[in-house]
């Protein structure tokens, strides 16, 4: 009798479930403008068709991997280290080297018996080391976000993340879990992605309305801002961009009753008095989406001297299944997508005088996260990017896939598309009299097109930034370059993670002039993120060194801080730290 009356009441709550959402769809998509979707969240490709991720190997030529090294103990729960312990040094660290490199990532996987399923749900631990007459000490604390301090009091997950739902109170009975659905969902300020400088304070960022101010030599945590209490958009990027006189931009959805925008936004580079970091940030322009219900999904942008550029790529974000999440019981990252049929969008907006160009340049589907440079030069806006003809990669990016062994490990990497740099052309004079259906790319020695169609359509295709050789390597991410210098300006060199595994295995430098790369790699090792910093009296444009972290899943090895020439790319030497430190993601080099 129990079990009847039990299954009614679900019967009975699954009805009402769909009474209620048959009735309150358009009002919940109404109400996420101002809560729900305030995650601009990192991105999980669905994608629907597979017949992409062998286009991407024919075309690009990279190949299988097998018998890949378990790699599960880079994405493992870490301990902090809120007091500085030393290193052992090998080898030389130069002793101009005189800072401290902060790196950000996730850091804790699991609350009580409850554990999150997307690598990126992980919360955010950062990182320390300071450099200083060729010594090396470390430290690292978790950032006491909401979401951590929310968490572990009730010791389960209590705040919802990209792959992961919050679990349900225990202690409330089956009508009140029902109930639970209809609550909003608060968006989480677990910022775990990158360090950011605005106005000289340093912040831990994610892509919700979120960041926190954090105090650089000690990472203690300080306070928490949120965009949205200065301007009108509901989050924004964890990559800004920054203008020799300090002025940054970046780049925020807005959402409200005619759908969603694209937002670029603009902060000064200097505080007036005592006021908030973000007093001043404006909306430059906003850019409304090819399609308001579903706009793309970034993880950055890119920026010339005079423009900025939004990449609307073919990774989309349905807007009504985020904010039926909860309801669905399905995770936030159940509504982004790949769309192979979607062409990918730039837009061009004068960062000068917010004005939007009207003419739209087109290209094939893309998937990208990372974009190296951009600048102008003979009437055209060239734009480096690390690009992908399919959006499935970050769709493999769950904890258990990458704390797979074996073979199961092996089809894992081998059913993801690979990024390579490449070059978009884009003519910057178009007008009624432009020539259609021919080649306006005139640069000498170019393999990219640009052709027009009509004076508001430009249809595009890239050329590649390497040769075969970059192949072997399985492609690159996180791409670096001297920033300071040559950020938005003709450049010759940049830097990045070869990836022959789900995270970076190799360094790699790339020479534009000849397409030429330089490698370092060590059996068993995965270096991070490479940040290069220059050296004092840099004349040459990789006078400098490159700084990574590099972690090893194997006990009998030690984690290291590893020291390039970034000339010769030759190590010059290595701080060994004594304990675990997970596989992060971005982070900066603060100059002592």
């Amino acid at each position: 009798m129990r079990n009847f009356c039990l299954r009614k009441k679900r019967e009975h709550c699954r009805h009402c479930a769909r009474q209620w959402i048959a009735r309150h769809t358009r009002f919940l998509i109404l109400l996420s403008a101002r809560s729900l979707v305030t995650s601009s969240f990192p991105t999980m490709a669905h994608v629907k068709s597979q017949g992409t991720v062998a286009n991407n190997k024919q075309n690009n030529g990279f190949k299988d991997q097998h018998g890949l090294q378990c790699i599960a103990p880079l994405v493992r729960t870490a301990e902090e280290t809120p007091e500085p312990i030393p290193t052992t040094v090998k080898g030389t660290i130069p002793s101009w080297i005189r800072g401290s490199l902060l790196r950000n990532g996730p850091g804790k996987f699991e609350f009580g018996n409850q554990h999150f399923n997307h690598w990126f749900d992980g919360m955010a631990l950062m990182h320390r080391f300071e450099i200083m007459d060729g010594q090396v000490t470390y430290r690292s604390r978790f950032l006491r976000s909401d979401s951590y301090n929310l968490n572990s009091e009730k010791n389960r997950i209590m705040v919802s993340e990209f792959g992961t739902m919050s679990f349900p109170d225990p202690c409330k009975n089956l009508f009140q879990r029902f109930l639970s659905r209809f609550e909003m969902m608060k968006p989480t300020d677990n910022a775990s992605v990158n360090f950011v400088k605005y106005k000289g304070d340093y912040y831990v960022s994610t892509e919700t309305n979120f960041m926190h101010k954090v105090d650089p030599d000690n990472l203690e945590s300080k306070e928490k801002v949120d965009w949205s209490k200065f301007i009108a958009v509901n989050g924004a990027t964890a990559h800004p961009h920054f203008d020799p006189d300090g002025t940054a931009y970046n780049m925020g959805n807005s959402y409200g009753r005619k759908g969603a925008l694209y937002n670029i936004i603009s902060v000064p580079p200097e505080k007036d008095g005592n006021t908030d970091t973000l007093q001043g940030a404006k909306v430059l322009c906003s850019v409304i989406p090819t399609d308001k219900a579903r706009p793309s999904y970034y993880h950055s942008f890119a920026m010339s001297e005079n423009y900025v550029v939004i990449i609307e790529q073919s990774v989309k974000m349905d807007l009504f299944k985020i904010v039926t999440a909860r309801l669905r019981n399905k995770n936030l990252s159940n509504g982004v997508y790949w769309d192979p049929k979607q062409e990918t969008v730039f837009h061009l907006v004068n960062k000068h005088t917010g004005e939007v160009s009207p003419v739209k340049y087109h290209t094939t589907p893309l998937s990208t996260f990372h974009q190296i440079n951009a600048f102008e030069e003979d009437g055209f806006l060239m734009m480096d990017l690390c690009g992908s003809d399919d959006g499935k990669a970050i769709n493999t990016y769950l904890i258990q896939n990458l704390r797979k062994t074996g073979e199961a490990l092996d089809e894992v990497y081998n059913s993801m598309g690979r990024a390579f740099p490449r070059r978009y052309v884009l003519p910057l004079n178009i007008t009624n009299e432009t020539p259609l259906q021919q080649n306006l790319n005139t640069r000498p020695n170019s393999s990219a097109t640009a052709v027009c169609h009509s004076s508001e359509k430009v249809f595009c295709t890239s050329e590649d930034l390497h040769d075969e050789d970059l192949l072997e390597y399985g492609g690159l991410e996180f791409p670096q370059i001297y920033y300071s210098k040559y950020n938005t300006k003709p450049y010759r060199y940049f830097y990045g993670c070869g990836f022959r595994h789900l995270v970076g295995d190799s360094l790699i430098k790339m020479d534009l002039n000849n397409k030429k790369l330089k490698a370092w790699h060590q059996p068993g090792f995965y270096p991070s993120e490479p940040v290069f910093v220059p050296s004092p009296e840099a004349e040459e444009e990789d006078d400098g060194v490159i700084l990574s972290v590099v972690l090893t899943p194997t006990e009998d090895n030690s984690t290291f801080l590893l020291v390039l020439d970034a000339k010769t790319f030759e190590e010059m030497g290595r701080a060994e730290v004594p304990v675990n430190i997970p596989y992060g993601f971005h982070g900066v080099f603060n100059a002592a």
